[in-house]
């Protein structure tokens, strides 16, 4: 947990009412557990569900004993009834409520009890992990519930996996502990970068552990946004042309595997410009950084032939001096395009990472890092 914190990570989350043992027993343990996650600067999200709450002695009217622990947040895998959910979230403890966003509540309860009083800011939605492999939610099912969850006001939580080995998890987990199945196998940091494209989901939770510190210290750098200097010529353009600040959040992360010949130029232009951005009218084919021909106008970027009729999908491009007014641009090529020399290929997106291409929407800002292998 000390690790964690020091790379960022600001909550811990921990299934309560999977533990056994006497009520006293389980009160001692993550009272213990939660006084350690307190001086890393941790809060922490206890899993519970009713029968737990019989358990420990306490009722949606009555979570004293939640508070004596030091708990700050609960996490109702199952939920009580509306008007007990109400109580809930109105204890006078601070503690505030996360709902199952996989499963048993609906966004439309989530805005019922806003409406009639809740405080949104104590309401919380955490999506499911799930141990067994192939038992994953849906993509799309789950990017429908995040986002009208989202629109609730409530946060939207949701959990990616560890591949340290070996990890552990809650019944026996061995195959990662992840929300939607299809992230389960993929790196780390991709897992994280998806989720965040969404738009629609503000905390992600690493569900097995440990993980290794390679793996935090990947989800830190990833989790990094650029801050956009206002005094940067760049920005000050785009201020004057009716750009606001917060256009330049979030940022959408794609890694990219460099061909072995492109030229230093074409790599700073890829990599250090910001920010990368079309004007909102991008065409099916390719997705389009136009910004740094206008900053790159006077810099060679030589023709460099490159094999093949078409470039196909995930081609990362840069225009040329052969089609001098566009050279400099950084263009995405999202269908098969012709190969008419006016465009070097200075990389590729993996396979993996082609998802990211879907998760771009028009007037995004897009930061590319490099991978080191494909």
């Amino acid at each position: 947990m000390q690790m964690a914190a020091s790379y960022g990570f600001t909550n811990v989350f921990t299934s309560m009412f999977s533990a056994e043992g006497t009520k006293e027993e389980i009160l001692e343990q993550f009272e213990k557990f939660i006084l350690e996650a307190h001086k890393a600067g941790l809060k922490v999200a206890l899993d519970v569900n009713p029968q737990l709450f019989e358990k420990v002695g306490a009722s949606p009217e009555d979570i004293y004993v939640f508070s004596v622990i030091g708990a700050d947040i609960l996490r109702m895998d199952i939920a009580f009834r509306e008007e007990q959910n109400l109580h809930l979230l109105q204890n006078p403890y601070d503690i505030q409520i996360m709902f199952n966003a996989s499963a048993a509540t609906r966004p439309e309860q989530i805005q019922h009890l806003i409406d009639l009083g809740a405080d949104p800011k104590r309401i919380l939605v955490g999506h499911n992990f799930y141990p067994q492999r192939y038992t994953g939610m849906k993509w799309q099912k789950f990017l429908d519930l995040s986002r009208q969850f989202h629109e609730t006001g409530a946060s939207v939580e949701a959990f990616i996996t560890s591949h340290n080995e070996p990890t552990h998890g809650v019944w026996d987990a061995k195959c990662g502990l992840c929300t939607v199945e299809q992230m389960r196998d993929l790196p780390i940091d991709l897992q994280y970068r998806e989720l965040a494209a969404t738009g629609v989901v503000d905390e992600i939770a690493i569900g097995n552990a440990y993980a290794s510190e390679a793996e935090l210290a990947e989800l830190a750098e990833v989790s990094q946004e650029f801050e956009p200097d206002p005094q940067n010529p760049i920005i000050r353009t785009l201020l004057k042309m009716g750009a606001k600040m917060e256009s330049f959040h979030p940022q959408k992360k794609i890694k990219v595997t460099l061909c072995p010949d492109t030229a230093p130029i074409e790599k700073e232009i890829l990599f250090s410009f910001f920010p990368h951005s079309d004007v909102g009218d991008s065409s099916e084919w390719i997705w389009r950084s136009r910004m740094p021909r206008f900053f790159y106008r006077d810099q060679k970027i030589d023709v460099r032939p490159a094999e093949g009729e078409y470039f196909q999908p995930g081609s990362v491009l840069i225009v040329n001096d052969a089609y001098k007014h566009y050279a400099g641009e950084i263009q995405l090529s999202l269908r098969p395009i012709l190969n008419d020399g006016t465009r070097n290929l200075v990389g590729t997106i993996c396979e993996e990472e082609m998802v990211m291409l879907s998760l771009i929407r028009d007037l995004d800002t897009v930061v590319f890092l490099e991978k080191k292998n494909c």
